[in-house]
């Protein structure tokens, strides 16, 4: 099914504040045939949402679009995404690594059909949540930032103290049957096999 329309209450927000430990160089600027993968998932979130803005530890050069920077360092996602909810004037966000380049436009059409009545909606792939592919209202900024108050480093732990819808893969699976959206560029080898168009 073809995009109907803009998701307009959201803002995208891309996480590229990562450190890339395992990666060995910074992630958001590996090339992917003639993009980095920030430069990809930037080009899909504004496919889906009229406002983009990219999370940052530090301000990043050649990006054309707001850049919001942890105010919390070491904090890692959460912290990201706490400051990134401060910024934002739309009742949701859609948080997405920027690690995650084949995300399929019509997953996130499902998961915004899931957020009436909760505050989060979170993928579960092969039985782990997806914080970082997922939908965060602006009233989660209380909580999440209790959260991150508390020493809470985990962005998964965070979500207990969050009315969260799950989308089990069963569910994604009509529209993303080899579920690309969740594939995750960690390390060279996961660049090399997307390369190769190994899924």
């Amino acid at each position: 099914m073809g995009l109907e329309q803009m998701i307009t209450d959201c803002t995208a927000i891309v996480m590229a504040g990562g450190d890339s430990q395992r990666m060995g160089r910074d992630k958001a600027n590996v090339m992917l045939g003639d993009k980095t993968l920030l430069q990809s998932v930037i080009a899909t979130m504004r496919q889906l949402f009229p406002q983009v803005i990219v999370s940052v530890r530090q301000p990043r050069a050649g990006i054309d679009l707001p850049q919001v920077c942890d105010e919390q360092p070491d904090g890692g996602p959460l912290a990201g995404l706490v400051a990134s909810l401060r910024q934002i004037t739309t009742p949701w966000a859609f948080m997405m690594a920027c690690d995650m380049p084949f995300v399929v436009p019509e997953v996130v059409e499902l998961l915004a059909g899931y957020r009436l009545r909760h505050q989060a909606v979170v993928p579960v792939v092969h039985g782990h949540p997806q914080p970082l592919a997922a939908f965060y209202a602006a009233s989660c900024l209380v909580p999440l930032h209790a959260s991150l108050a508390a020493q809470q480093k985990s962005l998964r732990g965070a979500l207990q103290q969050l009315e969260v819808r799950y989308v089990d893969e069963a569910e994604m699976l009509a529209v993303d049957p080899q579920l690309r959206s969740f594939f995750d560029l960690d390390t060279p080898q996961d660049v090399e096999a997307a390369r190769n168009g190994v899924k």
